[in-house]
């Protein structure tokens, strides 16, 4: 028997702490008819944001408001039913958008930042710009990070970031991609780093900070998190699995400042 002493919170409250499905109710054999509703809504939002438009060219004018350069570019995906069916086109840029970022390359630099559509162009159009004025700041003001050139690709897949750093000749490469739509977030955003970016990169050889959106991780602490893993990874020469999150226990080291034995 339960201890009448300890008072029992109702399944419901629990919808108040988390947007998952829980404690819907039931009507016969099936869920409430709000509840169905709700349901078919949030599919349908999931369903729009992957079929969604990249508007490409009105995200560069916005990065270009702020003083950054910006190249556009294209995976070999021709269209979005391309990108769909084919992954592996994602991950691979066509052959004259690597020839213009070649031509553009103006020497090594320390961070690329590739800002692609992904599974949710939605989340790009509402999120990324947001995102770049928290991290800029971050990575500027202890002046040790300097982002060479941010290229906004379409029919992107995180490994594409791979590639385009490679051209580019940065030591990092910061991809922030449209995440897979759920059914409580048609938006989120995520970031991908990965130090050394060259074709052939694993997901192993990744850091990866997720569920960036309204309500999910604030732009405040995604750029946090995002500025610590870059210092951490430049300065240690890894990301991935060698390279935990510790961004919660202490402050971002400067480049260059020797690990403890």
């Amino acid at each position: 028997m339960s201890d009448p002493a300890v008072p029992r919170r109702p399944t419901l409250d629990l919808r108040s702490l988390t947007p998952a499905r829980v404690a819907l109710g039931r009507s016969g054999a099936s869920v409430p008819t709000k509840a169905l509703l709700d349901f078919t809504l949030d599919h349908a939002r999931a369903r729009d944001a992957v079929h969604a438009a990249f508007d490409a060219p009105r995200l560069v004018v916005e990065l270009r408001a702020l003083g950054l350069v910006v190249t556009e570019a294209r995976s070999r995906a021709v269209d979005r039913r391309d990108y769909l069916r084919r992954p592996d086109l994602g991950r691979q840029l066509d052959a004259e958008s690597a020839e213009l970022l070649a031509r553009g390359a103006s020497g090594p630099c320390q961070i690329a930042v590739v800002i692609g559509d992904g599974l949710s162009a939605a989340a790009i159009h509402a999120h990324a710009v947001g995102l770049l004025k928290h991290l800029l700041p971050l990575l500027k003001e202890a002046g040790d990070v300097a982002v060479g050139q941010i290229v906004v690709a379409s029919g992107a897949r995180v490994a594409l970031g791979d590639e385009i750093g490679a051209i580019l000749g940065a030591r990092m490469v910061v991809t922030l991609i449209g995440e897979r739509p759920g059914l409580s977030a048609p938006d989120s955003l995520g970031a991908y780093l990965t130090f050394a970016p060259k074709p052939g990169c694993t997901d192993a050889e990744r850091n990866c900070v997720s569920n960036i959106h309204k309500a999910g991780l604030s732009y405040q602490e995604a750029a946090f998190k995002i500025a610590w893993l870059v210092r951490e990874g430049l300065a240690r020469e890894v990301t991935g699995v060698a390279l935990k999150d510790e961004s919660g226990d202490r402050a971002p080291r400067r480049i260059g400042t020797a690990l403890p034995e």
